[in-house]
């Protein structure tokens, strides 16, 4: 069977059955078509069935000399497996010559992080005179001083709060624990948040007692409410 023939197969597949988008669709015929050109480059005029891993892999050499990202070679795997693991479910092949091959580790990108003065600006425009607004202040300054994720600060319960030895306990992914340093600051808004606010709250909801930060309901906070803030 032809390059041409399983290529438009191929495509019929990703296109009926996967019911992939056309641009993905696309995008993995161009990483075949480019495995296929890489081979009559190198003067293997080779049909699929006679593909082997070293192919595959001085194909991956290849990829990476012409400097593509690790992204980009990562994405190129990934289609040609998904190519490779086609013709097996066709019984075209047996084992696909791309198992044994690894995608490069894509290292991950840092987190943006706000400078001091955005924050400042941040809080500058909270209104404090409003039940909320002493609350909102000292939730932006806890998750800034904290560095917390804002699942773990919805979550921050009271007694998890170790203010004379300036730190907090934080329960993140996996329900691992972690002792994280709280700044004067955050201690003194929370302080006043507590003192001022949640501790006249007239009613706070039974499963949300030992939350620290509660709605105007007495409930704990949403990860949508605290991007809206």
């Amino acid at each position: 069977m032809s390059w041409s023939t399983i290529k438009n197969e191929f495509k019929n597949y990703l296109r009926l059955e996967k019911s992939l988008s056309a641009h993905s669709v696309e995008a993995y015929l161009r990483d075949v078509q480019q495995f296929e050109s890489f081979l009559l480059l190198e003067s293997h005029d080779k049909t699929v069935t006679q593909i082997q891993l070293s192919d595959v892999q001085h194909f991956i050499i290849y990829v990476n000399e012409l400097g593509m990202s690790e992204r980009s070679q990562a994405r190129i795997i990934s289609g040609l497996k998904s190519f490779f693991n086609y013709l097996i479910l066709e019984d075209i092949i047996e084992e696909s010559p791309v198992d044994l091959v690894d995608s490069p580790k894509i290292g991950r990108k840092l987190p943006v992080v706000l400078s001091i003065d955005e924050i400042d600006r941040l809080q500058a425009v909270i209104d404090l005179s409003s039940n909320e607004g002493h609350r909102n202040k000292a939730i932006i300054e806890t998750l800034y001083s904290c560095g917390l994720r804002v699942t773990e600060l919805i979550n921050l319960e009271i007694t998890n709060l170790f203010f004379d030895d300036g730190f907090i306990k934080v329960v993140g992914k996996g329900n691992k624990e972690r002792l994280v340093p709280i700044s004067n600051k955050a201690i003194r808004e929370i302080n006043f948040y507590v003192e001022g606010f949640r501790n006249h709250m007239k009613t706070i909801h039974k499963d949300s007692e030992n939350i620290l930060f509660l709605n105007r309901r007495g409930k704990k906070l949403t990860r949508v409410m605290i991007l809206q803030l």
